[in-house]
C-alpha cells in the first residue's frame, strides 16, 4: 500500500512563495525530486503574476532542454493562483526551475505529495 505526505517545494523558505528571478534557462529552482525511483513526487504549481502585463513563464520540468521539458504558460496581468502543472509526476532527484519574460513579478506556489511505494 502506498502512503502520501504532503512537503513543502524544496525551493521554498517554510512554504512561501518562490519569487522567479531567472529570464533565461536555466532558471529559478522550484523543486528537487525525491532521489531513486521507488518513491515519487506529484507536484502542484501556481502563480502569481504582481505585473500590470502579461508575462511568458517557462517551467523546465525535470530538464532545460526544449522542447522535452518545459511547460509554457502565460500569466495574466494582477493574476493570483493560476494552476501552472497540475500534479505531474517526478522522481530521481530531477529538478523543476522556471523563468519569466520579466524577472521578479511571477512568484510560484505549491505543493508536493510525497508517495511511498510499499
Amino acid at each position: 500500500m502506498s502512503t502520501f505526505s504532503k512537503q513543502f517545494l524544496s525551493g521554498s523558505v517554510n512554504g512561501k512563495a518562490i519569487k522567479v528571478a531567472a529570464i533565461s534557462t536555466i532558471g529559478t529552482t522550484i523543486h528537487t525530486a525525491v532521489s531513486g525511483t521507488s518513491n515519487i513526487d506529484e507536484i502542484w504549481l501556481y502563480a502569481v503574476n504582481s505585473s500590470g502585463a502579461d508575462v511568458s513563464l517557462t517551467i523546465e520540468f525535470g530538464e532545460a532542454t526544449a522542447p522535452d521539458g518545459n511547460i509554457y504558460v502565460t500569466i495574466p496581468a494582477y493574476s493570483g493562483l493560476k494552476l501552472i502543472v497540475p500534479g505531474l509526476l517526478l522522481q530521481n532527484s530531477l529538478v523543476v526551475t522556471a523563468f519569466a519574460s520579466v524577472a521578479n513579478v511571477i512568484c510560484v506556489h505549491g505543493y508536493v505529495n510525497r508517495i511511498t511505494v510499499s
